[in-house]
């Protein structure tokens, strides 16, 4: 196939729209290599270089080599002649310079291959770091699957230019130049002007051809996109989609995405026939021009029969690197863009991040835990109306805090602030004394540990998933921490124990499974400020009260964010702050909030102690 390779496998998103600055292209691809680390960097770059010029080189002059022996054999007299030791001589020497110049290529993809496969890995690594340093407000608007591809095809374009673009069109361009002088200088120069026309009007016409079929590429890449991205939705709400009876509305979707896709793979393949056969007719046109024109030289004695088969053979060797011209060009240019997506990513810069003078968060002096201190903080989401409003509270050390109101109120926006996911816009959060702000995040993040509602599990196996928060934990202290979720039983009950695979986000396991083996892995990484936000809510009665007993154990020591739904469960926080439209409206004890006539909490207390619909929280 001359003008491209068909196939989804190679498709990625279009965007040929978008507007890529070559030269600028150029050297981020050159930055990217020089941070590769690759073995012999320098080393092997010069030696791809220099092996690819060479071969380009001798396929110009194996056909000289090749016509000087025809010459040779017509020069001479009688058949004896036919074996002459000139024309082995020559024979063989054009056969030499063949295999040398089709082995340099081969020899400078080996040893340039580290590179490529080093600069390859670098970037994928990168991007995927800087996509995990990324906020909040990224993680919640991005789509996983088209991140997962527009780190993959960056990375990948970034070993396909440097394939393609470095060590082919680049050499081919310069080829041509050498086999115009060659042709112009050995002959005349209406040979060389020849290639050269011929080569740009077969140029021009592959780009022409090929701009006017990005649109049928731009429609199958979109639809290849729009599919990958349904499938990988269905796939991971794959419980939401069969608890709705959806499964055959999803496989719909799905396949009008593959419809539209094979509408346009279509098009796009009947106007790749059209390319092929105009590129096909421009090589030849210039193969039978340049054949005429050595003829008549021959005939009027000013080039032997070497010559002409040499000045056909030039053209025919410059010919072969341009038969993927098309493909090259449409590659080159998608590889830019992937490559420019990607860059993208990781030009992003984070809104929660690292003060330049951030440092280490020092141990908590008190053995009680750590303090929490939120002073007139205010935050808005851009999504919403309300927010945070001048929110103040103390959580001392050793206490615990309690969290409550209705949906919206602010409870999940005061655990953000707290774990520093999110930065407040006004005002202070701070851990025992010190800003949120100014220490790193990592420190404060392994001072702080949180036991989400929904817990999300890797699929990997029950021991990875507790010893997650401390990988280096000994198998005596992940499975200390098992028991203390009430897990120890479950587990030695399990064929493959701790060994378990839990399915891709622990699906294999029950809610409340989910929900102790956070409570396990919270309590292995040993905080000294541990955030509970309704981490007991999908478990049944007898295994809540056991947990609660749990929980209160593993308070010594730390103080307590909780986030509540069901309020018996936090009638023994030391405080308890009743929010409400993003302020703090009461506070107080539990005793002293149900005493209170006509106050939120002991409205909200009688509702659930009457057995009435309790409010939802988040």
């Amino acid at each position: 196939m001359r003008g491209e390779r068909g196939g989804r496998g190679r498709d990625r998103t279009a965007a040929a729209d978008v507007e890529i600055n070559t030269w600028s292209a150029l050297a981020d691809l050159m930055r990217l290599v020089a941070r590769s680390e690759a073995p012999q960097l320098r080393l092997r770059l010069i030696a791809a270089i220099v092996l690819t010029l060479a071969g380009r080189a001798l396929g110009v002059l194996a056909p000289l080599a090749l016509g000087a022996a025809v010459n040779d054999l017509a020069a001479g007299q009688g058949a004896a002649v036919a074996v002459s030791l000139g024309f082995a001589a020559f024979a063989a020497g054009y056969a030499l310079i063949r295999f040398l110049s089709s082995a340099a290529p081969q020899v400078s993809d080996v040893v340039f291959a580290p590179v490529r496969a080093a600069a390859q890995r670098r970037t994928a690594a990168e991007t995927f770091a800087h996509a995990l340093s990324l906020s909040l407000d990224f993680h919640q608007t991005k789509r996983s699957g088209a991140l997962s591809r527009t780190v993959e095809r960056g990375s990948r374009s970034v070993d396909f230019l440097l394939r393609v673009l470095a060590f082919n069109l680049i050499p081919t361009g310069l080829e041509l130049v050498l086999a115009a002088g060659v042709l112009a200088g050995r002959y005349d120069w209406r040979f060389g002007a020849v290639a050269v026309v011929v080569v740009v009007v077969y140029a021009i016409s592959t780009f022409a051809l090929s701009n006017w079929r990005l649109e049928h590429r731009r429609i199958m890449n979109q639809a290849d996109t729009a599919a990958a991205g349904q499938a990988v939705d269905a796939f991971l709400n794959y419980e939401t989609v069969k608890a709705f009876g959806a499964e055959t509305r999803a496989a719909s979707s799905y396949d009008a995405a593959l419809a539209t896709y094979t509408s346009a793979a279509l098009k796009a393949n009947s106007s790749l026939a059209l390319l092929n056969v105009i590129q096909s007719g421009i090589m030849n046109l210039g193969l039978g021009v340049m054949a005429v024109m050595a003829g008549f030289e021959a005939a009027a004695g000013r080039m032997g029969p070497g010559d002409v088969t040499a000045a056909v053979l030039i053209m025919i060797s410059l010919y072969q690197p341009l038969n993927i011209l098309g493909f090259a060009y449409r590659e080159v240019r998608q590889s830019f863009i992937d490559m420019e997506e990607m860059l993208k990513v990781t030009r992003q810069r984070p809104l929660v991040a690292d003060a330049p003078d951030a440092r280490p968060l020092p141990p908590t002096a008190d053995a009680r835990g750590g303090e929490i201190a939120f002073e007139n903080v205010s935050y808005r989401h851009d999504a919403r109306a309300n927010g945070l409003e001048e929110v103040s509270f103390v959580a001392a050390p050793g206490t615990t805090t309690a969290l409550v109101g209705p949906s919206g109120a602010g409870k999940s926006t005061i655990v953000k602030l707290a774990l520093r996911l999110v930065d407040p816009q006004g005002g202070r959060v701070l851990i025992d004394g010190q800003d949120a702000r100014a220490v790193t995040q990592a420190s404060l993040r392994a001072a702080v540990a949180l036991v989400p509602q929904d817990v999300a599990l890797f699929n990997d196996t029950l021991k990875a998933n507790i010893a997650f928060a401390r990988p280096d934990a000994s198998e005596t202290e992940i499975w200390a921490a098992a028991e203390a979720a009430e897990l120890g039983e479950f587990i030695r009950g399990l064929p493959l124990g701790m060994d378990t695979l839990v399915g891709e986000r622990g699906l294999k396991l029950s809610g409340g499974e989910r929900q102790r083996v956070g409570i396990a892995r919270a309590l292995l990484a040993d905080p000294c400020v541990l955030i509970l936000d309704e981490a007991t809510s999908a478990l049944d009665s007898r295994t809540e009260q056991a947990i609660q007993k749990t929980l209160r154990k593993a308070r010594a020591g730390r103080t307590t964010l909780v986030v509540a739904h069901r309020l018996s469960t936090i009638a023994d926080a030391d405080q308890i702050l009743v929010l409400k439209a993003g302020r703090i409206v009461e506070r107080g004890a539990h005793h002293e909030l149900v005493a209170r006539v006509g106050g939120e909490y002991a409205a909200l207390w009688r509702k659930q102690t009457r057995g009435a619909k309790p409010v939802e929280t988040v």
